[in-house]
């Protein structure tokens, strides 16, 4: 775990570290937002730039939140590579996703592919604002006051926007399975 009062000392010792730490989870956000790899991987390096510059110019004491600040360059790095470039999401797999050896059955694994494919269609179908609040509380595993710092939001808002996307996803998928079923009369 990156050492904010270290860091603060010396970013370009530390720097390092907080990029092994945060390099996969930074990815694997921008991807689910960008949905394309090779943009996800330039914007986590331009977020991990922007981090560096800012650090080395500014002091971080005890209470800088470290995890909610990289997640909100690398947002802020996606939201301005898509308005500029209009770059087209498409649904991935899951970053990270493997079977094991010893996993499940080849049935019960092209299931889960599937169930994985429609979850994710389905996220990057919703808006935006609701989008990013569910990958951030739901995928990510931020709290909601990191959320909220992220997403310059107050809590209640991203709850909220959570709890809205939720609710988007599950209707979204229940016409899919609805729509996906065959009908017998």
């Amino acid at each position: 775990m990156v050492d904010t009062v270290r860091l603060a000392r010396d970013v370009d010792g530390s720097f390092e570290q907080l990029v092994l730490e945060y390099r996969d989870q930074l990815y694997r956000f921008a991807l689910r937002l960008t949905g394309c790899p090779a943009e996800a991987e330039d914007a986590a390096q331009d977020a991990f730039v922007r981090a560096y510059s800012w650090l080395k110019s500014h002091a971080v004491d005890g209470t800088f939140q470290l995890r909610p600040w990289l997640y909100r360059i690398t947002l802020n790095v996606v939201r301005n590579r898509l308005r500029r470039r209009q770059v087209p999401r498409a649904p991935l797999e899951a970053a990270g996703t493997q079977a094991s050896q010893d996993g499940p059955s080849p049935a019960a694994s092209a299931e889960r592919s599937e169930t994985r494919r429609e979850l994710t269609a389905a996220l990057a179908a919703l808006p935006q604002r609701y989008r990013e609040a569910v990958l951030l509380r739901h995928v990510e595993d931020l709290s909601y006051p990191e959320a909220a710092a992220v997403l310059a939001r107050p809590v209640g808002t991203v709850k909220s926007d959570v709890h809205r996307g939720l609710a988007q996803l599950r209707a979204a998928l229940q016409d899919q399975r609805i729509g996906g079923q065959v009908h017998e009369y």
